[in-house]
């Protein structure tokens, strides 16, 4: 496969030749393939060969071959099947991040087990999901998605254990939470790391917490799991968006994946639109889409929020709200496992403030509770003055 033409590079940035990678141009990823189908072991290799900046260094059938390729290759990123034989992919999982952790991409079917399984991945260290070749998924689909999260998960690191500040406790720990968020909208945008992100934020919300929108780069069928597992852990309701659903307090909506999703105004309620299109930042569901229409529909009644991620998606349009006067978060870089994203906002002046991963629940708290202060001053000031 590597005589034949190129294919054009779906991640952006680094794609070249290997005569110049040899001179040091471009950093290339070792790449181990673990799967039990010799069919998907080939196409995943012949795929990943096809690009300058990755080798396959290996392929094994099962997590016992896998361990002793791991030892003698030492490759830098490795793809692995979530069901096997012998051992189970998350087992294997669970091992390998206790003995010795590197960075992990799963490769799952879509069904609804196989796509729980996958989010039980993500909780237990795996950087990426990316769906296998089937009748939703082609080969070359496939391969866009997977070139991204493995150069993703080759730059990734396992962010520093942080604890929330002081003050974050201390409002977290307050209760009743004492503010009204009828007009308000939160829109958080994540894609690699985000699953877990996302979770730490919304676990700290409160049950009338701001209605939410969130993007979170998965393909599809993944995100109904993800919301549904949100749900579990969270105080609020969180489900995968449907058209036409209500954006309320108490409420958080996951695009599904796949499709984009779209803030709209209806008179005095918010809504969701769901809609196809091409990818936006390579990505659909993008977060610059759903960030552009946040911008445009609440404009300062919204609180965007940027998490970790690969790439630049969500950086323009978390601008976008800040110039239409939202206030904007980005999360730093030290709980960050990939620092793309939020760098990118931070660079363009879209960030108002970075934040520690564990202090973004209790600083949205804050910036709502401030907010709802300042109107009930002016309220009190206007009815002084009659």
């Amino acid at each position: 496969m590597r005589g034949q033409a190129r294919r054009a590079d779906p991640g952006g940035g680094r794609h070249g030749r290997k005569a110049q990678v040899s001179k040091g141009v471009l950093p290339v990823i070792r790449v181990l393939v673990v799967d039990d189908s010799a069919v998907v072991r080939k196409v995943l290799s012949d795929e990943l060969s096809q690009y300058d900046d990755i080798e396959v260094v290996g392929s094994a059938v099962d997590p016992f071959v896998a361990r002793d390729k791991i030892a003698s290759l030492h490759p830098d990123v490795l793809t692995l099947d979530v069901e096997m034989p012998r051992m189970d992919g998350l087992s294997f999982l669970a091992k390998l991040m206790e003995h010795s952790p590197m960075p992990v991409v799963m490769v799952s079917s879509l069904t609804p087990k196989d796509s729980e399984l996958a989010l039980q991945a993500l909780a237990l260290g795996a950087i990426e999901v990316v769906p296998k070749p089937g009748s939703k998924y082609s080969i070359p689909d496939v391969s866009g998605h997977l070139i991204r999260a493995i150069r993703g998960a080759a730059a990734a690191r396992i962010p520093q254990q942080v604890e929330a500040s002081a003050e974050a406790r201390k409002t977290l720990a307050a209760a009743p939470i004492q503010f009204q968020t009828t007009d308000k909208v939160l829109a958080i945008g994540a894609s690699t790391g985000g699953t877990q992100a996302i979770e730490t934020v919304l676990r700290d919300l409160p049950a009338n917490g701001p209605g939410t929108v969130i993007v979170q780069h998965m393909p599809e069928y993944f995100t109904a799991s993800f919301a549904e597992r949100l749900n579990r852990e969270c105080k609020m309701e969180v489900r995968e968006a449907r058209a036409g659903d209500s954006v309320v307090p108490g409420r958080a909506l996951v695009a599904p994946g796949g499709r984009h999703m779209l803030l709209d105004k209806s008179g005095a309620h918010y809504q969701v639109k769901i809609k196809g299109g091409p990818p936006v930042q390579h990505q659909r569901p993008s977060v610059d889409v759903l960030f552009q229409s946040v911008a445009r529909s609440a404009g300062s009644n919204a609180l965007g929020v940027l998490l970790t991620g690969m790439g630049a998606d969500g950086a323009s349009g978390l601008l976008a709200m800040r110039e239409s006067g939202a206030h904007t978060l980005a999360q730093d870089e030290r709980t960050c496992v990939v620092f793309g994203m939020p760098k990118e906002a931070i660079k363009l002046g879209a960030a108002e403030e970075v934040v520690s991963l564990p202090d973004v629940a209790g600083r949205i708290i804050q910036i709502l509770s401030s907010e709802q202060a300042r109107r009930r001053r002016a309220a009190a000031s206007r009815a002084g003055g009659l």
